[in-house]
């Protein structure tokens, strides 16, 4: 049976000032950073379903029914407000389920989660993505922290696998190559860290109620995840097998 897969976030638009003396333009852009990971799923025969930032505060699931619809879901360069804040609830103070609420029962229920790193996951640039103290920090096999958790390490820093036994990395090329940065976290008791970034959780993968949740803390992509990561051999397969083991296969 193919899996399905939701992938939220990974998408934002750019505008910019051209000052050239006295005249001054703008630009505006829309990229998305999916590419990536959504090739190396779809490689493997996964159903992936994308939903962009700008698309997902009224098109992410808003029930239990839709949600279980999916095998995985993977979260990356979100915001929490993004999920929590329907338009009809922001702008004309409609009552809407709770997405983050919703996530955390969905793994709990047997589904499976992945956070991904980022400057608008765990709690971000700013502390804005603000994903500390929500129900899907529950579901998570991390603790976050309270503030800006983002190490910027433009020296590269290499990954270390601990756990190279585990289904996630069996099998993977090693060494891994190295990253750009990553959000700091701390693991919780009962989860597992598989590999590690510095001194901090780069892989962690725990059981949540029947489902199954994992943290990878750095990007699926540029500019954290830079081109010899996203090139390298391992880069498809680590995705696919981190896919499977959230989604129980």
């Amino acid at each position: 049976m193919t899996i399905r897969v939701l992938i939220a976030g990974e998408s934002w638009v750019t505008h910019s000032i051209h000052q050239k003396g006295f005249d001054s333009f703008t630009t505006t852009t829309y990229c998305e950073g999916v590419g990536f990971l959504r090739n190396a799923l779809v490689q493997s025969g996964y159903q992936v379903d994308f939903i962009p930032n700008h698309l997902a505060p009224t098109e992410f699931p808003s029930s239990a029914a839709a949600i279980r619809e999916y095998g995985a879901v993977i979260l990356s360069d979100i915001g929490s407000n993004t999920l929590l804040l329907h338009p009809e609830t922001f702008e004309h103070s409609t009552i809407k389920p709770n997405r983050l609420t919703l996530l955390r029962d969905y793994v709990a229920a047997g589904g499976g989660l992945i956070m991904v790193g980022g400057y608008l996951t765990f709690q971000g640039i700013e502390g804005r993505a603000r994903y500390a103290g929500t129900a899907v920090e529950e579901a998570l096999p991390v603790t976050m922290l309270p503030h800006d958790d983002r190490v910027e390490v433009p020296e590269g820093c290499s990954p270390v696998v601990l756990r190279a036994d585990h289904p996630v990395v069996a099998g993977l090329p090693g060494p891994w190559p190295s990253l750009l940065g990553y959000n700091r976290v701390l693991p919780k008791s009962a989860g597992e860290v598989v590999a590690t970034v510095g001194i901090d959780p780069l892989l962690a993968v725990w059981t949540f109620g029947e489902g199954r949740a994992a943290a990878f803390t750095s990007d699926c992509g540029p500019h954290w995840c830079p081109p010899p990561f996203v090139e390298w051999s391992g880069y498809n397969l680590l995705w696919q097998q981190l896919v499977a083991w959230v989604a129980g296969r």
